[in-house]
């Protein structure tokens, strides 16, 4: 397309009345309030309803127009409804902005507990993160279809995950094992056989005489990591929890890694047994609290039997409730016992939330750096740990 047919397609009066219509969708307001002179009609004049009832009432009530709104009201059925029409006129993405906003902004948390409510709304990770919160509160009759969100929002996590971090890891746990005699040329580790014989090099041919080879090993079934998953249980870690349980039932299923899996606010709750199921370990969380971290490290600890083969993450925004001191010696000493620690301020795709700068920069000087982790990172990250891999060193090239 040459540059006269780009002028034309974006200069001409359909353009225009589109880029004001736009603009109207933007601003709100009937008319000419807001300035555009565009009035609207079926469907447009359906999504600006939807977004007037959203976002038409501020603070004092009042719409974008200055009109009071009506808002979504205080009911199941009508909220299901308004639910059921944005679905209809924006995308999947969109939709999941627009509920969120609507739970934070309308305060709409107690009707998600109606089972029409639940029927009606799009399953994302966030939606899950409130269900989650109000899981100790909400009527049997709302249960099974909260359960069936989470169930859906698992599956597709798992669907997009799991491949992946059985990929990365598994390859990652067969080049941890090395061996002298590789049978294959497929299997030599060239990097290491190449370092480990330097001395044989033999300038005037410009080529080096490998005395012996190094090679990876070939996967076995017996336990190679010890994973220790130890999750913050806070409001603020929502997202995070969702995505660790998820990671945390894939990386159960991979027999040459021994996963544990403890979530905490001022109590430490061990959810291990419950790994072969994700939607039940969700639902053993309980969002929301305080947060004792030093507690949840003494009782990874105590999980701990072969610390040099050992990977604990602690996921938190690091506001400790507990004693920090204690907290900072127990991670002084699990790291030289040998034990690999991970902290994630967030495992989410929003990047790191609030948290303590100090209590980061004081695990930074013990070796321990703290950095928010996307799920799509997350394999490469273990895979990294996994190979013992200086982890400062790959957050910072990958994240």
């Amino acid at each position: 397309m040459n540059a006269r047919t780009d002028r034309s397609s974006t200069d001409g009066p359909a353009y225009e009345d589109e880029r004001l219509k736009r603009w109207r969708l933007v601003l709100g307001g009937e008319g000419g309030a807001e300035g555009t002179g565009v009035r609207l009609s079926g469907d447009e004049a359906r999504m600006d309803g939807a977004l007037e009832k959203l976002y038409g009432a501020g603070a004092d009530g009042t719409s974008r127009s200055g009109r009071r709104s009506g808002g979504l009201g205080d009911s199941a059925p009508t909220v299901a409804r308004w639910l059921g029409d944005i679905r209809a006129y924006f995308p999947s993405t969109v939709v999941q902005v627009m509920q969120k906003d609507a739970i934070e902004r309308l305060d709409l948390t107690r009707l998600l507990m109606e089972p029409e409510m639940l029927d009606a709304v799009e399953p994302d990770v966030h939606l899950v993160g409130t269900l989650l919160s109000l899981n100790r509160v909400m009527p049997d009759r709302a249960r099974e279809s909260a359960r069936a969100v989470v169930r859906k929002v698992v599956q597709e996590l798992e669907k997009r995950l799991a491949q992946r971090t059985r990929s990365a890891i598994g390859g990652a746990l067969d080049r941890s094992a090395r061996v002298l005699r590789p049978r294959r040329l497929a299997d030599v580790d060239w990097d290491r056989t190449i370092r480990a014989n330097l001395r044989h090099y033999l300038p005037e041919h410009g080529t080096l005489v490998p005395e012996r080879l190094i090679g990876y090993g070939r996967r076995q079934q017996a336990v190679k990591r010890d994973v220790v998953l130890c999750i913050d249980q806070s409001g603020s870690m929502a997202a995070s929890v969702v995505y660790a349980g998820v990671f945390g039932a894939v990386l159960a299923s991979m027999r040459s890694l021994r996963t544990s899996l403890v979530v905490f606010d001022t109590a430490v709750v061990d959810l291990t047994e419950q790994l072969h199921d994700p939607v039940e370990l969700l639902f053993g969380t309980q969002l929301g609290g305080g947060t004792d971290i030093n507690r949840a490290i003494a009782y990874a600890q105590g999980l701990i039997s072969r610390p040099d083969d050992t990977i604990l993450v602690l996921i938190s925004d690091l506001f400790e409730g507990g004693v920090r001191a204690e907290m900072l010696q127990r991670v002084a000493a699990m790291t030289a016992a040998g034990v690999q620690v991970i902290v994630l301020l967030a495992l989410s795709d929003e990047g790191a939330p609030a948290y303590d700068h100090d209590s980061a920069a004081a695990l930074a000087a013990l070796g321990v750096p703290a950095f928010a982790c996307t799920p799509d990172a997350f394999p490469d990250l273990m895979a990294a740990a996994v190979e013992r891999r200086d982890i400062k060193e790959w957050s910072e090239r990958n994240l």
